[in-house]
């Protein structure tokens, strides 16, 4: 996903989103700090006065991941469609929009530092947590206005579809990097478009086809 840049200028901000897009391109693990200090156009010293260790960085980042990217969904324009079941679908249907050619300039940082660090650093684990699941509490309200009495008979949560629109992006970024096609990810999002559309109160609108 391509993020929204805020609070430019000063060396932190610059080591942030040098490690935005560093670490997307190549895995937290591989990016050293020299990565980072020639990415950012800053010295090893400003790295390490305002990061005790990459680490630290690490944790900072998924923060700044996070303000970054939730800037620009609360900002989208699917907020203001007239029903709660189109906010729903435009969400997916921005998502969709938002996947390029490049797997680094649309897939989420989050997402990649939990699948390499989740055991090894509880801190950037935890931080990545707040990250994925903070931006699954965002569509809640939503979603919640959205579903059909009929799902939640079923046991369908806000909550729990929140989550699952997550898990499907999450694991079609994966997947679409294993195959070096970023096909996989629209695919995967119409499908999630599709699931939705069994669960969700339709009658709320006759807007049901993706935007292209």
């Amino acid at each position: 996903m391509q993020k929204a840049r805020i609070e430019r200028g000063t060396a932190r901000t610059k080591l942030l989103d040098a490690a935005i897009d560093v670490i997307r391109a190549q895995g937290f693990s591989a990016t050293s700090v020299d990565d980072l200090c020639v990415a950012a156009g800053v010295t090893k010293g400003a790295f390490f006065h305002h990061f005790d260790t990459k680490e630290a960085l690490g944790v900072a980042a998924a923060q700044h991941w996070s303000d970054t990217t939730g800037a620009m969904f609360a900002a989208a324009d699917y907020h203001s469609a007239a029903t709660a079941v189109e906010r729903v679908l435009s969400y997916v249907d921005l998502r969709r929009s938002l996947i390029g050619d490049v797997a680094a300039t649309h897939t989420c940082l989050v997402g990649t530092m939990t699948q390499e660090v989740f055991d090894t650093s509880p801190s950037i684990r935890a931080a990545c947590a707040d990250s994925i699941l903070g931006h699954a509490g965002t569509l809640e309200a939503d979603i919640d206005a959205a579903l059909s009495e009929v799902a939640r008979a079923d046991g369908v949560t806000a909550a729990g579809l929140a989550i699952h629109t997550q898990v499907v992006l999450q694991g079609a970024f994966v997947v679409s990097k294993a195959a070096d096609d970023p096909g996989v990810v629209l695919d995967s999002l119409d499908h999630l478009r599709r699931y939705l559309l069994t669960v969700l109160d339709t009658d709320q609108t006759r807007e049901t086809e993706p935007s292209q």
